[in-house]
């Protein structure tokens, strides 16, 4: 039932980027939120707005993908790129055509940003940090100098962790001594799950979403949780009790997202470039920060203010940082596993 309604609601959708392709338009797979205009806004004063189709996670895109839907371009983070990369799916960047591409952010790029292979299959374009939000009213500043916070009985049932099996094992990577998890090997792997084991009878729930998270913070419900930095910002605006550590005694974690260039996509490949470009414009950055996230052109964002950067939660940090950048498909599907694991109790 459930896989008949996907390939049904799949053959609408090629349907519909089909007609869309036509009038020379641009699809866009995308996570909610990333549709807001003055993130790209050359794009749409050149172009109009893209449509676009919004997934809940990558590995649900990837499975649209796969059953048919057609999109142009697709927003995913570095940690699945050799995964996308493997299936298929996607196609190399020509970056000649990247107007930024010297002034990205080499910390976001990455010698292997697109898999083992010299192509750039991956765009970056937006970054932020997974750092402990937290009650300053109830949480002793001193707990949240350390990841071992999460395991502190003091805030046992008022934690919580991200939905999310990338930003978990960054967390439990960084907490147990890793801080660059493409070299991560058995023991490694090993220590990072022990850690959740451990951590996860103390934890109230794993958030889905930021929104969800700034509930649960509001209500006293969760106290200590590893949160995206767009957290901080958003409950500052509403006068909620916030705090983000985001150096701690182990380390910080930064996420890093962009974009992948389909194959066989039906639409204007000049408009995916457009897209991208506009992404990375200096007059993108701001209204990004302004969301809780930093623009991977490194150019535009050091045009912004150090207190302007610190209020969004992306000050300059001075401790080690794991960078989620990709890994090999045969560790992340090793991740997933032994997170949903973990999650069930075992």
């Amino acid at each position: 039932m459930i896989l008949s309604r996907l390939l049904g609601a799949a053959s609408l959708a090629a349907l519909a980027t089909a007609a869309a392709a036509q009038d020379g338009s641009l699809t866009i797979l995308d996570y909610p939120g990333f549709e807001e205009p003055s993130f790209h806004p050359a794009y749409g004063e050149a172009h109009g707005e893209p449509t676009y189709s919004f997934f809940g996670d990558e590995e649900e895109a990837f499975q649209k993908l796969r059953a048919g839907f057609q999109a142009d371009i697709t927003h995913i983070c570095a940690g699945s790129v050799t995964k996308w990369t493997e299936s298929g799916l996607i196609e190399p960047w020509d970056t000649s055509r990247i107007e930024a591409w010297d002034t990205l952010d080499q910390n976001l790029t990455g010698q292997q940003v697109g898999g083992e292979t010299e192509e750039v299959y991956f765009i970056p374009t937006d970054f932020g940090s997974t750092a402990i939000a937290y009650n300053p009213d109830e949480v002793v500043e001193e707990d949240v100098a350390s990841l071992e916070v999460f395991k502190n009985p003091k805030y046992a049932g008022r934690m919580a962790l991200p939905d999310n099996v990338d930003d978990a094992y960054a967390l439990a990577y960084l907490a147990t001594g890793t801080t660059d998890w493409t070299e991560a090997g058995e023991a490694e792997f090993e220590a990072a799950s022990n850690w959740l084991r451990e951590v996860h009878p103390n934890l109230r729930t794993y958030w889905t979403d930021p929104a969800e998270l700034s509930q649960l913070m509001a209500t006293g419900e969760v106290l200590v949780s590893w949160a995206w930095n767009e957290t901080y910002p958003t409950m500052v605006e509403e006068g909620r009790p916030i705090g983000f550590q985001r150096e701690t005694a182990e380390g910080s974690s930064l996420w890093l997202c962009g974009y992948v260039n389909m194959k066989d996509a039906p639409g204007d490949e000049d408009l995916a470039y457009d897209y991208v470009n506009a992404m990375l414009a200096p007059e993108a950055a701001m209204p990004l920060l302004e969301a809780g996230f930093g623009s991977a052109n490194a150019a535009a964002l050091g045009e912004i203010d150090e207190a302007t950067l610190t209020a969004s939660g992306l000050e300059q940090i001075e401790v080690p940082v794991l960078a989620q950048l990709p890994i090999s498909n045969a560790l992340r599907e090793q991740h997933a596993e032994t997170f949903e694991m973990i999650k069930s109790g075992f």
